[in-house]
């Protein structure tokens, strides 16, 4: 059973960190493509911005996507990868 429990904390242990890894955008501003850019590549996509700003080194928009549901979302600046998600209801 101790065996049980120590394999169960060790492995926890090594699962945590990933777990508990954040959803900031660590690349340098240097790396960053423009802000137009990125508004010309959500548009092609069908996404409509309402608001747009810079959050833990993200672009982050409040808008409507391609099925016209309103979301958050969070961008990498470099390669455009949605980084995060969330419906609003």
């Amino acid at each position: 059973m101790k065996k049980l429990i120590a394999t169960l904390m060790l492995s926890g242990a090594v699962v945590s960190p990933l777990a508990l890894a954040d959803d900031d955008c660590k690349v340098p501003v240097n790396e960053w493509q423009s802000e137009q850019a990125f508004r010309d590549a959500i548009a092609a996509k069908g996404w409509e911005i309402k608001r747009f700003k810079i959050d833990d080194g993200c672009y982050e928009i409040y808008g409507y996507d391609e099925k016209q549901r309103r979301v958050e979302a969070y961008f990498n600046p470099k390669t455009f990868d949605m980084v995060k998600m969330e419906l609003d209801d």
